[in-house]
């Protein structure tokens, strides 16, 4: 239980802040606030929708719309280094884990 509460339980709360993320760099790189908003939640949205219904992996979906040497190369390559975006998920989750271990014993 204490996976299923550190993944869909809190999981939500990650994608928000994910969300919030790719507003801040919108905007950083130039967009207006409420387009930046649109853009992040329609991005975050779709992706949610096609991975639900293509019953491909993640990793096949993330694979097919990279294009090798191309934009979404280069932040992947940011996102996917050592200590990158998969790291913090991944260590993120096991705290909120642990957490729910704590709270259980509480």
């Amino acid at each position: 239980m204490d996976a299923v509460t550190a993944v869909s339980g809190s999981g939500p709360a990650y994608v928000f802040l994910m969300i919030e993320c790719l507003e801040q760099a919108a905007v950083e790189l130039g967009l207006g606030a409420a387009l930046a908003r649109q853009l992040a939640l329609a991005t975050v949205a779709g992706s949610g929708a096609y991975a639900a219904s293509s019953g491909e992996p993640a990793a096949e979906l993330r694979r097919r719309v990279t294009s090798p040497k191309g934009t979404t190369q280069a932040a992947l390559d940011v996102l996917m280094a050592e200590r990158g975006l998969r790291e913090l998920l991944v260590r993120a989750t096991h705290a909120a884990a642990e957490r729910s271990r704590e709270l259980a014993k509480v």
